[in-house]
């Protein structure tokens, strides 16, 4: 039995201590979701003091889990998570805006609470707004694992880095990569497989812009890939399925592949 290497796992378990889970912390975000979009829940809060008690608690929790993380020694947890709560107000309205995009976009949407109840895509949407509100309070790991779980989940794969504008819908959405450096603009619309990504991958590129910008008003097709920091989708585009893009396009421009299809008849009968 190799006595150094278990002493090694050892003494990493007592470094790591009572790190709280994933899966605690992806059901914080679970219920600050349900908080802010009871039709999530089979549960209902009956006054507005329970509400309040329930933000007050779900605060609480967000800093039981920073102090358990460990991941930042020298972070004001305490202000971190009343600053994340203090932005809920705003995080709702921009996921509003994404409900309405959806609604006004997809003619199976039926209502806005089949929308919240049922859709993936919004689901992710949701786990994406609230990881990248953490990230810009410099809360770290965190984020991360909250899109990840999003993408476990769904299928879609939003990293918390990437700048993403008011009223995105994206339908269906499975296999959708939207990569770190992405800045993506308003009313942007996404179908499944689409990946906004690098154009090359190395380490020291950790700190450049790396992905794609997609201005306001631009529909973008399934399977199309878009990559590279420098390339730009101007306002009003329309992207084509299985489109391969490394370069910028002015805006109003629509980018398709010149398929030849060719249809055969045959006799079913003699």
């Amino acid at each position: 039995m190799n006595k150094a290497f278990y002493q090694h796992i050892f003494d990493k378990q007592q470094q790591a201590g009572s790190v709280p889970s994933n899966d605690v912390i992806s059901r914080w975000a679970i219920r600050v979701i349900k908080l802010i979009f009871p039709e999530q829940s089979s549960e209902k809060l009956d006054s507005v003091n329970k509400i309040e008690r329930e933000s007050l608690n779900l605060q609480l929790q967000l800093v039981a889990i920073l102090n358990g993380t460990r991941a930042c020694s020298d972070c004001n947890n305490e202000f971190m998570a009343a600053e994340f709560f203090n932005s809920l107000p705003e995080i709702y309205r921009v996921l509003n805006t994404d409900i309405d995009s959806i609604s006004e976009g997809d003619p199976a949407a039926k209502n806005r609470f089949e929308i919240i109840r049922a859709y993936p895509g919004f689901y992710a949407i949701c786990f994406y707004r609230i990881a990248h509100a953490l990230l810009k309070l410099d809360v770290p790991l965190i984020p991360r694992i909250l899109t990840e779980y999003a993408h476990s989940q769904t299928g879609i794969d939003i990293h918390p880095g990437a700048v993403i504008g008011e009223y995105l819908y994206i339908d269906h959405g499975t296999g959708i990569v939207i990569g770190e450096t992405t800045e993506v603009g308003n009313h942007v619309k996404l179908y499944q497989g689409v990946t906004l990504g690098a154009l090359s991958v190395d380490k020291n590129m950790a700190s450049i812009k790396r992905h794609p910008t997609v201005e306001d008003h631009v529909v973008i097709y399934s399977g199309a890939t878009i990559l590279g920091g420098d390339t730009v989708i101007g306002s009003h585009s329309i992207i084509g399925g299985n489109v391969w893009l490394t370069k910028s396009i002015p805006a109003g421009s629509t980018v398709y592949h010149e398929a030849s299809l060719r249809v055969v008849e045959r006799k079913l009968f003699q």
